[in-house]
């Protein structure tokens, strides 16, 4: 079950995570090692997740031995978002609730709401009336600050290489990134 405050406006929203604000986040992912660091989780989790569709890439799909998956921003926060919830012991049933609310927001939208769970429920609470509302009811509950874990993977997800899911290059303008092209090329 999912219980949820009002829902504010889908906006497309990540230009300002990459080099080229222009590319949409339907456009630029990580791979699934670099996914499973800035989240938090193993490789097998990301794989087992993403083969019983609890967590899919949205901006390429393994197709065939070899192949690579590409996972968003919003992957990366949503998987991020799942290895709090299981941590604290939601069942794999509510989160798949909470995940397929969660893939309908944007996410400008996901950073203006904080979710709650008794261990049962997965509440979403979009203001402090509602937060203060969800404690009255006297049982203990735990808090995830969505845009807390944005801020955490804004900070770490630069250190990972972004890739274009049609192979376009993206441009990195950091000084490490710099030296490794230029020891490539020498």
């Amino acid at each position: 079950m999912f219980e949820d405050g009002p829902v504010g406006a889908d906006s497309g929203e990540q230009g300002e995570l990459f080099p080229d604000a222009s590319l949409p986040d339907e456009l630029v992912g990580y791979r699934g090692p670099a996914a499973c660091q800035i989240a938090g989780i193993t490789y097998r989790q990301l794989d087992y997740w993403a083969r019983t569709g609890l967590v899919v890439p949205t901006v390429r799909s393994a197709h065939g031995s070899g192949s690579q998956r590409l996972y968003s921003f919003k992957d990366v926060l949503v998987l991020k978002v799942v290895k709090r919830l299981l941590d604290t012991g939601v069942s794999l049933q509510n989160i798949r609730v909470a995940v397929d609310h969660l893939r309908r927001r944007g996410v400008r939208d996901l950073a203006r709401i904080t979710l709650f769970s008794d261990g049962t429920t997965v509440y979403e609470c979009t203001s402090p009336e509602e937060v203060v509302d969800l404690l009255q009811g006297g049982q203990g509950v735990f808090g995830i600050a969505v845009s807390g874990a944005i801020r955490e993977i804004s900070g770490t997800i630069h250190e990972f290489p972004a890739e274009r899911a049609d192979g376009v290059e993206i441009p990195a303008d950091d000084e490490l990134t710099q030296r490794r092209k230029a020891r490539n090329a020498g």
